[in-house]
């Protein structure tokens, strides 16, 4: 029997239950969820997804992520709400990969995961398993696991399994209406120097991959959630005398005002502090003293810059732990008018902490 896998909350309760109730099946996972957005997220879900697999003995398939195609196939249907129309078209989409797979494979039965999922509806999903199996024969199996408990089971096992429970069904629509109210999306922050950002997908495919490690090794260790207080530049731009210079600016520089101005009257070493907005300019020489003279050139410090953790230690012995100040790294302190424009934001956030036991 062919298992379609959406994510392992589902498929670890799903795929156990499956097998007590079909215990003469060999059970084979196919995990083809081309509508998962960003691409991050649909490889930190199928990480996840292969360590419980792993842990049930079954062996997995990794679909193609045909994403584009995704799209067209969703196309007009951007403002359904869940388990409208949008849905609908996207189970069959996916119904229809798993069973060109199950032919492949020479399966006879199809299911999918999305089954046990209690934000889905189970009607829309027996009606794209029997729409898309039964034209080549395949047997379509729509087990309902959620009933007398089961959800509750579900949730139980993957929190005792510390399987990576994703906050949003997995495509771009359902998070844009979710994030609605709120004024960025984090999922889809990612910054270009490839800086890894506190609780970003990139953050949580670290943790997963270490959590993976640890197993293997036979190592005890907890998975425990903390709030903490976190921060995102959601855009940065720096000129002087109106043309723009390469900057960095570093983690946790929150900036009041959207466009600040001031003037450098002569070329300086080391930093300036505009009074008017708490903004402080670094050069490079003095930045890269502060690393232990870490970076050969500018350039170098620009395409591969400290990570996060670092930025922060740079700034608590330098200015304490509350500071907040934007602090920005030059390359030299030139005569001229600056002016900085930029939007940042300092909210409340929750993050997964892992600790090692014994």
């Amino acid at each position: 029997m062919l298992v379609h896998i959406c994510c392992s909350v589902d498929s670890h309760y799903f795929v156990q239950e499956l097998q007590k109730t079909y215990p003469n099946e060999k059970i084979i996972g196919f995990f083809y969820d081309p509508n998962i957005h960003p691409y991050s997220e649909y490889e930190l879900r199928f990480l996840d997804v292969k360590r419980s697999c792993e842990k049930l003995g079954i062996k997995l398939y990794k679909g193609e992520y045909e994403y584009e195609k995704w799209l067209s196939a969703v196309k007009g249907y951007e403002d359904e709400p869940e388990k409208g129309a949008r849905c609908e078209i996207c189970f069959d989409f996916r119904m229809g990969g798993s069973v060109e797979f199950a032919k492949k494979m020479g399966e006879k039965k199809l299911t999918t995961t999305l089954l046990t999922s209690p934000k889905k509806d189970l009607d829309q999903l027996k009606n794209a398993l029997q729409k898309e199996c039964e034209p080549y024969g395949i047997e379509f199996i729509a087990p309902d696991f959620r009933k007398n408990g089961g959800t509750q089971r579900q949730f139980a096992l993957a929190k005792e399994a510390m399987l990576y429970h994703q906050n949003y069904c997995g495509c771009l629509y359902a998070l844009s209406k979710q994030k609605q109210n709120k004024p960025f999306i984090d999922e889809l922050i990612s910054p270009l120097n490839k800086q890894v950002l506190p609780a970003s997908i990139e953050d949580r495919i670290g943790l997963y991959k270490k959590v993976q490690n640890l197993e293997k090794k036979g190592v005890k260790f907890t998975l425990e959630r903390e709030k903490f207080l976190n921060y995102r530049l959601l855009s940065g731009l720096l000129k002087r005398d109106k043309k723009v210079i390469k900057s960095h600016i570093l983690f946790y520089s929150h900036f009041k005002n959207v466009v600040s101005k001031f003037r450098i009257s002569e070329n300086l070493k080391g930093e300036f502090k505009s009074m008017k907005d708490e903004i402080c300019l670094w050069d490079f020489e003095y930045f890269n003293a502060k690393c232990g003279a870490k970076f050969k050139t500018y350039e170098d410090f620009l395409k591969r810059p400290l990570s996060v953790e670092k930025e922060i230690k740079i700034r608590q012995k330098e200015f304490g732990n509350y500071h907040l100040s934007p602090i920005i790294i030059v390359e030299n302190l030139e005569v001229g008018v600056y002016e900085v424009m930029a939007k940042s934001e300092i909210y409340f956030d929750v993050r997964e902490k892992l600790l090692k036991r014994g």
